[in-house]
């Protein structure tokens, strides 16, 4: 089973953004990322947030989980954090996420099975959350925001996804907000961009020369 496309329900997803954050400047990032993660239909769309950060593409991602009668979890690294946060999100839309506070080893071992994550480049521990990442069999979209100064600190997508069977089917940056790196993640046993199977079966081929009366065997 693999992602499949939804372009009513990203639609709804992104009106229904447009409306909630209409008082927030810049927030494009939120509109884009609500519609997207409702679009694939994530069950499990996760998110880190800083202390201090906009708060607007929370409550994209919310709005989008209860479009695809989702989770949407929020995981922060401290008491303070979570509370600021907790806070923001109930003055801004009145809103109420699940709230994860911890290290990324210890946290993302609660959360299997991720369809939609997005992390926050000013986290230093960023590339750690998403190699903790537990994300679903059928694959997933991660996606970096406020990207931009990421070309200095030496991130590669495939260092931080491809492991095993895991593979990135292809990424794009887009300038939209500060920054936004997006990488879609193939599912359990690896897919190339067009679809197929990374590993190909091998099959054996006998052929006989009729003038030598020799046998050829081939491996296609």
């Amino acid at each position: 089973m693999k992602l499949i496309w939804s372009p009513d329900t990203a639609t709804k997803a992104y009106i229904d953004t447009v409306r909630s954050c209409q008082v927030f400047d810049g927030s494009g990032v939120a509109e884009l990322v609500s519609a997207m993660a409702a679009g694939w239909n994530a069950k499990l769309i996760v998110e880190t947030w800083s202390q201090g950060g906009a708060i607007a593409t929370s409550i994209g991602l919310e709005i989008a989980s209860r479009h695809t009668c989702g989770r949407h979890v929020c995981v922060v690294p401290d008491e303070s954090t979570r509370s600021e946060f907790i806070t923001a999100m109930k003055e801004a839309a009145d809103m109420n996420p699940q709230v994860l506070v911890g290290e990324p080893e210890e946290v993302m071992s609660e959360l299997v099975g991720i369809d939609f994550m997005v992390v926050d480049c000013k986290r230093k521990d960023y590339a750690r959350v998403l190699r903790q990442a537990r994300l679903n069999q059928r694959g997933a979209v991660l996606v970096c925001k406020n990207a931009n100064s990421k070309s200095d600190s030496g991130f590669r997508w495939r260092s931080v996804v491809d492991c095993g069977s895991r593979r990135v089917v292809r990424t794009v940056f887009l300038p939209v907000g500060k920054g936004l790196d997006m990488a879609h993640v193939s599912s359990s046993g690896g897919t190339s961009g067009s679809g197929s199977s990374r590993v190909d079966k091998k099959r054996w081929i006998k052929h006989y020369d009729q003038q030598s009366g020799e046998e050829h065997v081939i491996r296609k």
